[in-house]
């Protein structure tokens, strides 16, 4: 796959990179974007949806563990990576041509001891891994759907159980995709109810955290006035996030 400076497009049947004034944009079949980088800043969150991912640092600010279904361009990974290098990364990617799209045009490492790219099927990892991860990053998208693999009941619950106590799943949905209510219900019912969410950009993607045990709430108010020295570190409005979180309240309660 080529790719040359100012606008053009480099095709893969269905992979497509994209670069306009000095961001570069990933897109898989679709004219979704699924992952953006500014050519400057390589390690930066372009997309406003990924800083919201970014929100679990409100419960869960130092995680030992991250596990990450789906990859994209790396954003995620090459953000933590940057900004808390001890923290271990497992990233599970099922498509190889996406890992090698973010190694060649996104700036992603090669594997070492802190970041590990798996090419893989997710939902069979989470299964295969319970109790590993402190915070598992789902962002699972293709051709501009959500991967119903990676949005059944039963693969919400296996997120439950790869979660470490006082761990956090963090789900980047559309809003307007129409299973999104249906989405939004399993992961209540995967997570007795623990559950909160961001809405992004007027719920063009809705950030949904489930938490592996009761009391995220508390740990919320516990974390406020911590927020502000916590963004100062990561580079992110943290306290923003905490101003916009609402937390969920049975079915009826599921944004629209």
């Amino acid at each position: 796959m080529r790719l040359r400076f100012g606008k053009h497009r480099a095709v893969d049947e269905g992979l497509e990179v994209t670069e306009e004034r000095g961001v570069r944009t990933l897109h898989l079949g679709s004219q979704a974007i699924q992952s953006a980088m500014r050519v400057s800043r390589p390690w930066d969150l372009e997309l406003a949806y990924t800083r919201a991912m970014m929100g679990f640092l409100m419960f869960r600010s130092a995680p030992q563990q991250v596990l990450m279904i789906g990859l994209g361009g790396g954003s995620l990974a090459k953000f933590i990576r940057r900004q808390r290098p001890q923290t271990h990364i497992t990233a599970v990617e099922i498509d190889p041509r996406v890992i090698a799209a973010a190694r060649s045009h996104f700036e992603l490492p090669g594997n070492d001891a802190t970041l590990n790219v798996i090419e893989g099927d997710g939902a069979l990892y989470v299964r295969q891994h319970p109790a590993s991860a402190d915070v598992i990053l789902l962002d699972g998208f293709d051709a501009g759907n959500q991967v119903e693999a990676l949005a059944t009941q039963t693969f919400y619950a296996a997120c439950h159980r790869a979660l470490r106590p006082g761990g956090v799943l963090t789900v980047n949905l559309w809003g307007r995709d129409r299973g999104f209510a249906e989405y939004f219900a399993r992961l209540e019912r995967a997570f007795d109810g623990e559950v909160g969410w961001i809405s992004v950009q007027n719920k063009t993607n809705v950030i949904v955290f489930g938490f592996s045990e009761p009391g995220a709430a508390d740990r919320l108010d516990a974390a406020r006035p911590k927020l502000e020295d916590l963004s100062k570190r990561w580079g992110l409005d943290l306290r923003s996030f905490a101003r916009d979180f609402q937390w969920a309240d049975g079915a009826a309660s599921s944004p629209q």
